[in-house]
Formats: C-alpha cells, sequence, structure tokens
C-alpha cells in the first residue's frame, strides 16, 4: 500500500486541528470557526511544518459548500424563493453594483487599470455562502423572513456571479487582459465568436433550461426516488440516494448547464423538499455537511500569508471597509427602501459583511486573464478572512445598534401595541397574541399568563404534546422560531412567542417565574440544556420535562435539573412490549402504529 496519501493526510490534519483550535476558541467563547481558519494558516505553505494539499483542500470545501447548499434547500420551497424575489433581486443588483464601483475606485488608487477594479469590485461584492448560512443557522433565522431575504439574495448573486464567470474570458481582452486558452472542450466555454450579447444570451439559456429541467422533470423524479427508496426499509440506501441526488444534481447542473455546483445542489433541495421524506433527508446529510463546511474554512486559512497583514497594511484596511462597511451600508439602505423593519435591515446587513468562495474563484480567473495584479488576488483573500473573522462581532454590534436606531427612527412600538389581547387566565381558555407594529424590531412582549406550560418547539414531539394539552384545557404557551408553524399556532387561537428558546429575551417573555411546567419537545440536548439552566435560575419550583435520545443526553439534561427526561427508543420499546404480552392500555392500529417501513 503506498505511503504517499495526501487526501488522507489533508483531512485528518484540517479536522484534527481543527477540531482542537475550534475546541479552544469555544472554551474562549470565541466562534469555532476562528479556530478553523487558525488550523488552515497553520497547516498552509505559509507558515512552517506540515503542508496540506491546497487542490485537494480546495475540492473537498467545495462538497461542504454543495452539502450546506442543499441542506438549506430543503428548507426552503419554490414559493419562498418567489416571495422575497421584490428585494431581493433589485437588492442584490444595487448591492453588487456599488461594491464594484467601490473596489474600481480603490483599484484606481492602486494604479491598476480598469479591467483589474471590474474583476476587484465584483470578488468584493458577493458574500460567502457557507458564512452567511453558517451564520443563519446558527441563529435559527432560515426559516424566518428575514433568513428567506438573505437566502434570496445570495442566490441573485450567485447567480450573476456565474454570469460573470462566463462572460470575463470572453471579454478579456477587451478589458486589456489575455484571453483563455481552453485545454479541453466544455459545455461551459463558448467561443469569442459569439459576442458579448451571444455569451450572455446562452449562458441565460442554460440557466432557464436548468430551472425548467428541474421543475418539469426533477420535481417528479426526485420525491418518486425517495419514497422508493425509503420503502426499501434500508437506511444505508436511503442516506447514500440523499448524497448521490445532492451531488449529482450539482455536478450535472455545472458540466449541462453552467450553473454552480452551489445554485445546483439549492435547487436539488428546494425540489426535494416538497416530499414527506425531506426532514428526514436532512438528518441524514447533516453530519457529512458539517464536516465538510469546517474543511471550507480551513482551505480558506491554508491560502493566508500572514506577512501580508505587514506588507499591505493599508491596501487591506481599505478593502475590509469596502467589505464591512461599504457593503452593508449598501445593503442597509436598499432594505429600509423597501420598507422593511430596522432589524431585517441589520440582519441582512450583516449577513452581507464578508466575501468567501466565489470571491476566491474570481480572483482566480482574473489572475489566469492577466486582468488582476497577484496584489489584487492577496487583498481578497486577506479581506475574506479578516471579514469572515469579524463576521461575528458584527452580528453584535448590530445587537448593540438596533435599539439605538429605533429610537432616533422613532419606530419603536408604543408599549401599548406590545399588549397581549385576550390572556388566558382560566382553565381551558387559550390565549392569543396579535401581531403588532414593531414587533419584529424589540424583545417580545411578556405574556399574562400564570400557572402555565410553556412548551418549545412545536415539530412532530411538540405539536402532539400541544394538542393533549389543548384537549385537557391546561393553559399553555409555545415558544417556535419557525414562521409557517407560528402562522399555524397563531390561526389556531394558541399563544406563540417567536424566536430560540436559549435567548434570554425569548425566554423571559413566556413568564418562566410563573410557570408551572416547562415542556422541552426539541432534539437538541444541548440547547436544551441551556434552556433548563435558565428556567432553574427563574424559577426553581418549575417542573422540567425534556426529550433525548441517548442514555448520555438523559444524563446531562438531568444533571443540569430536569425533572424528568423521556427517551423515545426506550417508549418505543415500552409500546412494543405491551402490544407483544397483551398489556396495552390504548388500542393500537396496526397499519399506523407498527410500520415496517417508518418514513
Amino acid at each position: 500500500m503506498p505511503h504517499d496519501t495526501p487526501l488522507i493526510a489533508t483531512i485528518v490534519a484540517g479536522l484534527g486541528l481543527a477540531f482542537v483550535f475550534g475546541a479552544l476558541a469555544n472554551r474562549f467563547r470565541i466562534p469555532p470557526l476562528v479556530g478553523y481558519l487558525v488550523a488552515g494558516v497553520l497547516v498552509g505553505p505559509n507558515t512552517p511544518g506540515f503542508v496540506a494539499d491546497a487542490s485537494l483542500a480546495n475540492e473537498l470545501a467545495e462538497i461542504g459548500v454543495i452539502l450546506l447548499m442543499f441542506g438549506v434547500g430543503l428548507h426552503f420551497s419554490l414559493k419562498d424563493l418567489l416571495s422575497v424575489r421584490a428585494i431581493a433581486v433589485p437588492g442584490a443588483i444595487v448591492q453588487i453594483g456599488f461594491a464594484t464601483l467601490l473596489g474600481v475606485g480603490l483599484a484606481w488608487v492602486l494604479g491598476w487599470s480598469l479591467g483589474a477594479g471590474l474583476v476587484f469590485g465584483l470578488a468584493l461584492s458577493v458574500a460567502s455562502t457557507v458564512v452567511l448560512l453558517r451564520a443563519l443557522q446558527e441563529r435559527r433565522l432560515i426559516e424566518t423572513e428575514r433568513g428567506r431575504i438573505a437566502v434570496g439574495w445570495l442566490i441573485v448573486e450567485d447567480l450573476a456571479m456565474v454570469l460573470a464567470l462566463v462572460l470575463l474570458p470572453a471579454l478579456a481582452g477587451v478589458l486589456g487582459g489575455q484571453p483563455q486558452v481552453e485545454d479541453h472542450a466544455s459545455l461551459l466555454s463558448l467561443p469569442a465568436s459569439y459576442g458579448v450579447w451571444g455569451v450572455v444570451g446562452v449562458t441565460l439559456a442554460k440557466v432557464a433550461a436548468f430551472v425548467v429541467v428541474m421543475l418539469v422533470v426533477g420535481r417528479r423524479v426526485i420525491p418518486w426516488i425517495l419514497h422508493y427508496v425509503a420503502h426499501t426499509g434500508s437506511r444505508e440506501l436511503f442516506r447514500l440516494s440523499v448524497l448521490a441526488i445532492a451531488l449529482g444534481v450539482a455536478f450535472g447542473a455545472a458540466k449541462l448547464f453552467g450553473v454552480s455546483l452551489a445554485l445546483g445542489a439549492f435547487f436539488a433541495g428546494m425540489i426535494m423538499s416538497e416530499s414527506e421524506l425531506s426532514h428526514r433527508a436532512a438528518e441524514e446529510s447533516l453530519p457529512l455537511r458539517d464536516a465538510f463546511s469546517v474543511l471550507f474554512f480551513v482551505s480558506v486559512g491554508m491560502l493566508f500569508d500572514p506577512s501580508s497583514l505587514i506588507s499591505n497594511g493599508l491596501p487591506i484596511l481599505a478593502t475590509l471597509a469596502i467589505i464591512v462597511i461599504g457593503k452593508s451600508i449598501a445593503a442597509f439602505i436598499i432594505v429600509i427602501a423597501f420598507r422593511y423593519s430596522i432589524a431585517t435591515a441589520l440582519m441582512i446587513s450583516a449577513s452581507l459583511a464578508q466575501i468567501g468562495e466565489f470571491s476566491f474563484i474570481l480572483a482566480e480567473l482574473g489572475v489566469g486573464l492577466k486582468l488582476l495584479p497577484e496584489q489584487g488576488r492577496d487583498l481578497i483573500l486577506a479581506g475574506a478572512i479578516l471579514s469572515i473573522l469579524l463576521n461575528p462581532l458584527i452580528f453584535l454590534v448590530v445587537d448593540w445598534m438596533k435599539p439605538w436606531l429605533e429610537k432616533r427612527a422613532g419606530k419603536a412600538a408604543p408599549v401599548e401595541e406590545q399588549s397581549p389581547i385576550g390572556p388566558a387566565t382560566e382553565p381551558g381558555q387559550v390565549a392569543s397574541v396579535s401581531a403588532v407594529p414593531g414587533k419584529e424590531d424589540g424583545p417580545p412582549p411578556k405574556t399574562a399568563l400564570a400557572g402555565h406550560s410553556i412548551l418549545i418547539g412545536y415539530g412532530r414531539v411538540g405539536s402532539l404534546v400541544g394538542a393533549a394539552l389543548k384537549e385537557a384545557a391546561l393553559p399553555f404557551l409555545v415558544i417556535e422560531d419557525a414562521d409557517k408553524t407560528l402562522a399555524k399556532l397563531r390561526d389556531d387561537g394558541v399563544e406563540t412567542v417567536a424566536g430560540n428558546a436559549a435567548n434570554a429575551d425569548i425566554f423571559s417573555a413566556a413568564n418562566p417565574e410563573g410557570a408551572r411546567r416547562l415542556i422541552l419537545a426539541i432534539p437538541n440536548a444541548f440547547e436544551a440544556g441551556q434552556i433548563v439552566l435558565r428556567a432553574r435560575a427563574a424559577n426553581p419550583a418549575i417542573n422540567v420535562i425534556a426529550r433525548a435520545h441517548s442514555d448520555a443526553e438523559v444524563e446531562h439534561l438531568k444533571g443540569l435539573g430536569a425533572d424528568t427526561v423521556i427517551m423515545g427508543e426506550r417508549e418505543i420499546a415500552r409500546g412494543i412490549v405491551e402490544v407483544v404480552t397483551g398489556k396495552a392500555t390504548v388500542p393500537v392500529d396496526p397499519v399506523t402504529e407498527i410500520n415496517p417501513h417508518p418514513a
């Protein structure tokens, strides 16, 4: 067996060091991705010691981008995408134009050509897919309106960059560069004889053809494949089918239609979301998605030369200002101009205040076409790493600025607008809080309920618990962060608090001091543990009931103060034993409850 194994060495070194430095970063309450970037710098060619294979790391990182966009597509329907087109399309285009002009201005100051300035500005205008999605996922904003706007904005930016990547080789000679010579035929390579408008037309036709194929063929084929594999009863095959569809559609989209890998994976996930098995597909792809997204940050760190911070200090600061300040101000003004709330404008501005993978691709292409000097590539890389490092801090600054800006704008909701309507104080009465202007911009109002149950999460488990509480005429409220679920609960007259219960303001709005019990129906034991600690601090007498998937999670939650922890596997076993021994207390429908091929 050969001992020269660069792929294995790259994976082991990347993941191993990422774990070590990610754990250290987490210990000091720094986002783990900072540790992943440091790990990349240490295994890169610009620091002494072991040097990983950069080309392999980049390809592994691309798989992470594919799986991440696929996961977002699973939670982002076509209806959601179309619902934000009015802001996402013009907003992304205007922001790209503004950032490009700022890049051209800095290039002019540095003495570069117009072509170099255009490539440089375009590279600074597009946000990183991985960073933006990771930020939204950590704050559980993917399924909110703000999250849909940010993701829709990102999709428009990706489409614009796909068009730029196709046009640049054809326009290189006109812009003062060297036309690219292809060594092999590619469906993405269009002859320069097509002319500029011919290249644009063919590119748009390819993208349109891909969308049509996915909507017409993919909508029928992909769900059918999932259901067929699910009914084989093999979890291994189901997991493999999910990964094969995600990677296969992304690769096919790039090779056949010239669409980016990330965009192809997003559409694959969006089509798959229409299947009843989409939740299971998301769960099966999650471990690989997390692992490969870590390798993305490692690959970015490998490209960074720490000495450039000294040799290009002022240009790097100017580049960083364009990314963090220029783009953010443009996005903020655009969102406010479309009459969205200050909270939405700030969140989108913070999400877009960084650059990433498309910027690297554009920089490499620009250098290869002799359009962009190598200094430009170094500035883009330094700007990307520094903006990624600063992005979590930008979110903290945004949270700090939001109340001040709202006060200056006079948009804070009056006290009388933040009062719940019809609080449930009698058994059997379920309150509702009406949607109020400005509610999204500040902490939610505190419920008037007392002696109630706080139900965290309203998924498959939480909805059953909620139905039982309602039937038993027990007052309760639900803390949930999914817009569709919240809308349905409000229509049903159930009082809700929108957001993540791990957030102090959100949890406080549920009045834990006056609550009788806390029911944690969410599957994440670590997040549940934080909520248990918060509940115990607010009300030592509250009865805490939680769910778990393993003995370790049971011990973890009980150690933090949970009174009762129910493990799903044990309850399933108990139900089976009752049926087998004939001691079942509730009639069992063999069709609906004993299914040899569970979905």
